[in-house]
């Protein structure tokens, strides 16, 4: 997943701040994590106003005081606890093989088939899962996002990272195995996305504003764990990918219709890249998913 915000949506958020008693530092998009976690007014004004387009392409980064790869997050409303059960029935489990990569990973774009292919459970939680996560947040970093999904590497099994600072060495890592949502608001915000499978391309996406998972960490220990706000948006953005949904799919036709030359654009470089026919074509697509949610339709 990728963000990015204008000068107008910044004296916004200059503007309530300054309402609240806060102050945010506008010659830069950085925003202090500390700053938006003592206010939940406006944490959730941010996470709520419609974003506009905006020909800047950097990304929103929140900063935190120390960098960790952890569940546990005040200032994100992360709160995980122990789950001794979850079912995974009728999964195919991800073999040796499925988790074999080669690094440097590279990003998979738009209309390459791995990002529609079905990811697999993991079992396996050793040396090698790690060492993956490690060059998915390389990659992350890299390509200048905030979350990263196995697929977009070409890995098909489910398995996501993120990081809201969007920064190696600030803010907080997050990493999710096999994720399952519980439940979602009733409440949905609308907030521009982009994603790094799609370079450079962004459009609004109506979702859910906090959400409870459940899933696995790096070791294999299953937890429940609540987001809201930046860090829930990234999860599911993510989580879409780990069902091969694309965030395209999310949008009304009216965002549609304004990368739909952009997603042309990428069908045709594939083609030419591969020499393959593209796997699948804007202009065909069949039925289409559920606005806001997470079903397939």
């Amino acid at each position: 997943l990728k963000i990015r915000i204008s000068t107008r949506e910044k004296k916004m958020l200059s503007s309530a701040a300054a309402r609240l008693g806060l102050r945010l530092p506008l010659p830069s998009p950085l925003f202090e994590t500390q700053l938006l976690s003592r206010s939940s007014s406006l944490f959730s004004l941010f996470t709520s106003f419609p974003l506009t387009s905006s020909s800047s392409s950097s990304s929103l980064r929140f900063l935190a005081s120390k960098p960790h790869r952890l569940q546990h997050s005040a200032a994100f409303k992360i709160n995980a606890m122990a789950k001794r059960e979850i079912s995974f029935k009728d999964e195919e489990v991800a073999t040796s093989a499925d988790l074999h990569f080669e690094p440097p990973l590279k990003v998979v774009e738009y209309p390459d088939p791995r990002l529609r292919a079905k990811n697999k459970r993991i079992d396996t939680f050793d040396d090698n899962l790690k060492k993956l996560v490690d060059e998915m947040f390389d990659v992350m970093y890299k390509t200048d996002g905030i979350g990263l999904s196995a697929p977009q590497v070409g890995v098909n099994v489910q398995l996501m990272v993120f990081n809201p600072a969007g920064e190696r060495g600030e803010g907080e890592e997050i990493v999710l195995i096999n994720p399952r949502v519980n439940k979602y608001s009733q409440k949905i915000t609308l907030f521009e996305e982009g994603c790094l499978s799609f370079p450079k391309i962004y459009g609004n996406v109506q979702r859910p504003e906090s959400v409870k998972i459940d899933a696995r960490d790096i070791t294999g220990a299953r937890f429940t764990v609540s987001l809201s706000g930046l860090p829930a948006r990234v999860f599911q953005h993510e989580f879409d990918h780990l069902q091969g949904i694309l965030f395209f799919e999310r949008m009304t036709d009216q965002v549609l219709d304004t990368i739909r030359v952009d997603l042309q654009a990428l069908e045709k470089k594939y083609e030419e890249n591969t020499g393959l026919p593209s796997p699948e074509k804007i202009e065909t697509r069949k039925g289409k998913r559920a606005a806001v949610g997470f079903g397939n339709k």
